[in-house]
This record gives C-alpha cells, structure tokens and sequence, in this order.
C-alpha cells in the first residue's frame, strides 16, 4: 500500500539550483564578452544582446520557481494544456512565422522573437513520459509500445523539417532515444527499428538533394554545412568558413587563453559568436585550462541531474527527468561538437550559456520541472520506512 504524503514535499536539490543559476550567471557573463562589440557596432548598444538575455533569465528564472512549486505528477495528466497547444505553434510558424537564416521558425512579437521548436523539446518529453509510463510492461510489446512513440516523434520532427531546422530534429531524436531506453524499451526491436528509420531518412534526404523542385539550392547548401567538418579548409569563404573561424579561435586562446574580453574572432569575424558559437569564444578567451574547468563544471551539472531523476520512486518522474538531462546533454554535446569540428555543424545553441530568449526560457522550465521531481522525490525517501525497498523505474532494472 502506497503511503501518502498530504500535500508535504521536501525541498528542491539545493546543489542542482546552484549549479543551474552559476550556469545562468556565466552565460549572461559571455553574451556580454561575445557581442558588446557587434552589438555597438551593429545596434549602437554595447548591452543590446545582454540586457534582452538578463530580460529572457529573470522571466525564465520566476518560470523556474513557479514550476518547481508544482507536484510534477499533474503534468502526468496535465500534458496535452502543453503540447497540444506547442503542435499547433509548429503548424502556424510555417505560415505566418518570420523566415531568417532560410529557416521559418519564429514567430516574432516586437523585436523579442519566439521559437516553437524549443517549446516542443519540453512538450515531447512530457508527453512521451507519460504515455511510457501510462502503459507499463506492455510498452516493450512494438505495437503497443514503440509504434505510437516513434508517431508522435515523427509528426513533431516532421513538422519542424518543413522549416527546416535539422539540428532540432537531431537534438530531439536523440534524447528521444534515450526515453526509449530509460523507458524499459525492447532493445532489440529498437535497433530493428532504428535500422529501417535511417534507410528512410537516408532515402528522403536523397531524393531532397536530387529534386529540381524551388528550394534545392537551400538544401545543398545545408547538407554543404553539415558536411564541412570532414575538410573544415576546403571552402574557407563558403560552405566551410564558419567552422575555419571557430577553430582559429580555439587555436588562438592556446592553452591559457587571450583573457576576458580580448577575443579577436568576435570582432565581426565569427559570425554568432554570442549565439551557436558562444564555445568558441569560451575557449579563446579562456583556452584550454578555462575549457575544460567549464566542460567539467557542465558535465557535474548533468550528473547531479541524473541522480535526481534516478532517486525518483515514480517511473514517470524518472522518465522525465532523465529525458530533461537527455536533452541538455544531447543539445551541448552537437554544440560543442559542431564548434571544435568533432562533428558537423547544425546551428544550435549551448544551454544556459548562448544568446537566445525561447532556448533559456525552456531550459528554465524544464529545470523547474526537474526541481520539482527532486521535492517529490525526498518526501519519498524520507517517508520509506527503514529497510523498505522503494519502486523501481525501468531505466533502472535495465
């Protein structure tokens, strides 16, 4: 029998709120580095980009708080106030959202701009969460499991490829795997699956590159980017210069750095040094000491936040909180990837760290969501009696 807490909740994990306003903090720190001279010259405003950050924060911080105050079990039922709402953002950004960078994805209100796909990050792993955990052990049968998963997946990235934003869809098809797996998944039916999900994507994205419908040179010139990391010298004025000039400002930090604010490639040189390629400018400024100290500090982030998912009793908080980890890692590791020529480029922004109102505002919430499991989860632990075995969520019987 389930013993009941009357509306008692623990206090959120002190360490994991610190670590997330110091990740704030620093961000708000390197905007200001990475754009005060772009901004003066380009809006007449050394704090233009910063001020609108420390705006996007302050909101996203209160965010945080509110939802941390609310039992994460209601978003349990709840989720449909929140996705289905965010579905209908992704149809209409594609007829009346604002084009830039030959992507429509935003919506703009004044001069502050929303983007619906980092709300649809958080929609979908609160809806996948639930419907994983809603059908228990019948979720490793495929039809009853891992078919209507892989549907709702695919009409959300479906939707975000029609503006076309390839990054997100990566971004979301790898921590939605890592729900898969959290979620008790048979593994073998998802590497099946998994196999004949990239013959179709591999086949789709041929047929994209030889079509003479409008719109092939955008895509070429896509796949050119995401390509450019094999031989970042091969078209230093085209397809390449983005990441040439990210690696010449890794090499030009050294391995103690230029200092704070003496980076020379965001002098107009790195284009979005203060958004996509805020990393860059990190390890110019800071080198390679300065690097890794904030690779570090990043990686303690993400560990404290598996442990709070993992010590949840509940499968759903479990699910959900390692999919909110899941995100943030997945997110920073094709950030920093694509910025030090690991892997291609894709044009996403680093969490907690890059310029951008709708990703901060989101990475926020989510937080708060996972604070919110922390609560629950030390009333839980606190009401075990001793030597009582707690509930297991699948990831952790896997």
């Amino acid at each position: 029998m389930k013993t009941k807490t009357h509306g008692l909740r623990g206090r959120p994990d002190f360490l994991l709120l610190v670590l997330t306003l110091a990740l704030v903090g620093f961000g708000l720190v390197m905007v200001f580095s990475a754009s005060s001279s772009v901004a003066l010259v380009a809006k007449g405003d050394s704090l233009y980009f910063t001020i609108r950050q420390l705006i996007w924060a302050v909101i996203g911080i209160g965010l945080m708080f509110v939802i941390m105050n609310i039992p994460y079990a209601k978003f349990k039922t709840g989720y449909l106030l929140y996705f289905v709402p965010v579905l209908i953002m992704l149809v209409l950004v594609l007829f009346i959202g604002k084009e830039l960078n030959g992507a429509r994805s935003w919506f703009l209100i004044g001069s502050f701009g929303i983007q619906p796909t980092e709300f649809a990050k958080l929609g979908l792993i609160l809806y996948l969460g639930s419907l994983i955990a809603k059908k228990g052990d019948n979720f490793r049968d495929f039809k009853k499991g891992l078919l209507p998963v892989f549907i709702i997946v695919a009409v959300v990235c479906g939707l975000i490829m029609r503006q076309p934003d390839l990054g997100a869809c990566i971004i979301i098809a790898g921590f939605a795997l890592i729900i898969i797996v959290a979620g008790g998944a048979n593994l073998k039916q998802l590497l099946y699956s998994g196999i004949i999900i990239a013959a179709i994507v591999a086949a789709w994205a041929s047929v994209m590159l030889l079509s003479t419908e409008d719109g092939t040179h955008s895509w070429q010139y896509r796949i050119d980017r995401f390509t450019a990391f094999m031989d970042p010298t091969a078209d230093e004025t085209g397809s390449t210069y983005h990441l040439s000039r990210s690696l010449q400002a890794l090499g030009h930090g050294g391995f103690t750095g230029v200092g704070f604010g003496h980076s020379v490639q965001k002098l107009d040189y790195l284009p979005y040094p203060y958004s996509d390629f805020i990393f860059a400018i990190i390890a110019e400024e800071f080198g390679f000491i300065g690097s890794m100290f904030f690779l570090l500090f990043y990686l303690f982030f993400l560990w404290r936040g598996l442990i709070v998912a993992l010590r949840c009793s509940d499968n759903y908080g479990t699910i959900v909180g390692v999919g909110i980890v899941g995100m943030f890692a997945v997110q920073a590791v094709i950030n920093i990837g694509g910025v030090t020529g690991a892997m291609p480029l894709t044009g996403v922004t680093l969490p907690f760290i890059s310029h951008g109102g709708s990703s901060l505002l989101v990475s926020l919430a989510a937080m708060g969501v996972l604070l919110s499991i922390s609560r629950d989860s030390q009333t839980s632990s606190s009401s075990a009696k001793p030597g009582q075995t707690r509930g297991r969520s699948h990831i952790k019987a896997v």
